[in-house]
């Protein structure tokens, strides 16, 4: 301030300073005589001289002052010192001074996508999957770093919900809310079929912020979507996109069982962005991101979410049993590869346990007989009068029956077609 008022002050001072010394000057010459001539710049400049008017481009004769031009060099007097006193008393920054700057201006949707993420970046996690190692020198134990990804607030009593895959093989997890604060955080329940897990963290309930849960079931292909994660371990990252594809149909990494009605999105879904809220417009949640299909393990623009709707029913079986209860057939069958050599449509029963469903309702399994000839099993065609042609078809069946229920199993055995009513119990682990 003090450099910007004195630089002001002098420029001010030189400026009144050099005017009225010219102007000194040339009242001191012309006063002195009267044959010869004075000159001064100006814009349209003759010579003059008393006998002969000689025309000049570049120079005319200065008059003696008169008392507009006393006038003139008072005004220029005070505005300077006014200038110099204004400068010196305000208290205003050198730079701002001089350089007026616009005001920031943004477009209504470029508004509406950093209010949405500053809605809702509160209410995702950072998670880190530790795993336990012994140090092959000093023979220590170790807890390192073995993966992290994401995660969101599900509700005030501390449930946090990722993805199974990001805390697969964990020893110990934290979590890391939006504060930088960070919790141990206890597995509640997973579900590996469909990738969900839930975890819960005993952190302070003004800390956690549910995310807002909306609904996958009437999604529009085209409409905007936004993925909030931590890719490559940079926190707390926003991509946006649309929605590019409904009802695709996905794998679990853990057990290989279908996924359906999964979301298709060209948001950019990077590494450490699994286990994130996939949101629309509203800032509402939609799904959750979980994969990528890239040949390169980077973003490609065809990322996957599990819908909501599916993640509903998952988080709240597991948030009050801490597991999933879902029924099942009691039977491994064979890669539909070797079923498509064989000529026929349907899942090859390769083993049907006697204590299991089908089992208990007299499926037959593949095997040997007492001269090492394949004896093929069973091959399921349909079951309710859905046709069933591969292990997918089977799963999705499956999906929408509970434990108890009474199906009935259309088998092809030998050459010719049996129906055998089986009732379904839950996994033996589930029980």
């Amino acid at each position: 301030m003090a450099a910007s008022t004195a630089s002001a002050l002098i420029t001010s001072s030189s400026l009144f300073h050099l005017r009225s010394r010219s102007r000194s000057a040339a009242f001191s010459r012309s006063s002195s005589s009267t044959t010869k001539p004075t000159f001064h710049l100006s814009k349209s400049l003759h010579l003059h001289t008393p006998h002969h008017p000689i025309s000049h481009p570049t120079l005319s004769l200065l008059q003696s002052p008169t008392p507009k031009t006393c006038f003139d060099s008072a005004l220029i007097l005070c505005t300077s010192l006014a200038l110099s006193f204004t400068l010196f008393f305000t208290n205003t920054d050198s730079a701002s001074a001089f350089v007026v700057t616009p005001p920031r201006k943004l477009q209504s949707d470029e508004l509406a996508t950093v209010r949405l993420f500053q809605e809702n970046t509160p209410s995702v996690v950072y998670i880190t999957n530790l795993a336990v190692k012994q140090d092959a020198f000093t023979l220590d134990v170790l807890e390192v770093p073995q993966g992290s990804g994401s995660g969101f607030v599900w509700d005030k009593e501390g449930n946090i919900v990722t993805n199974y895959h990001v805390i697969r093989g964990a020893s110990d997890l934290r979590v890391t809310l939006a504060d930088q604060s960070t919790y141990d955080a206890k597995v509640v329940g997973f579900d590996q079929d469909k990738d969900v897990a839930v975890l819960r963290v005993d952190a302070p309930k003004d800390k956690l912020r549910p995310i807002p849960v909306g609904v996958s079931a009437n999604l529009l292909v085209g409409q905007k979507v936004y993925a909030i994660g931590n890719p490559f371990g940079l926190d707390h990252t926003l991509t946006t996109g649309v929605i590019s594809g409904l009802r695709r149909e996905i794998s679990s990494a853990a057990t290989g069982r279908p996924i359906q009605d999964v979301i298709q999105t060209d948001a950019a879904i990077n590494p450490g962005n699994s286990g994130g809220p996939l949101l629309d417009s509203s800032g509402n949640l939609i799904g959750i991101n979980t994969a990528i299909y890239s040949p390169s393990g980077a973003s490609s623009g065809v990322g996957f979410s599990i819908p909501v709707d599916t993640v509903n029913g998952i988080v709240d079986q597991l948030v009050k049993f801490g597991k999933v209860t879902r029924p099942i057939l009691g039977i491994k069958f064979a890669p539909d590869q070797s079923v498509e050599q064989l000529g026929v449509s349907g899942v090859l029963v390769l083993d049907a346990p006697a204590n299991g469903p089908a089992g208990k309702a007299g499926l037959q399994s593949t095997k040997r007989d007492s001269y090492g000839r394949l004896i093929l099993g069973d091959i399921i065609t349909s079951v309710n009068g859905t046709k069933v042609t591969n292990g997918s078809d089977l799963y999705r069946i499956l999906d929408q029956c509970k434990v108890g229920d009474k199906v009935t199993v259309e088998v092809l055995r030998g050459d010719h077609k049996e129906k055998i009513p089986v009732i379904l119990e839950p996994k033996p682990d589930e029980s």
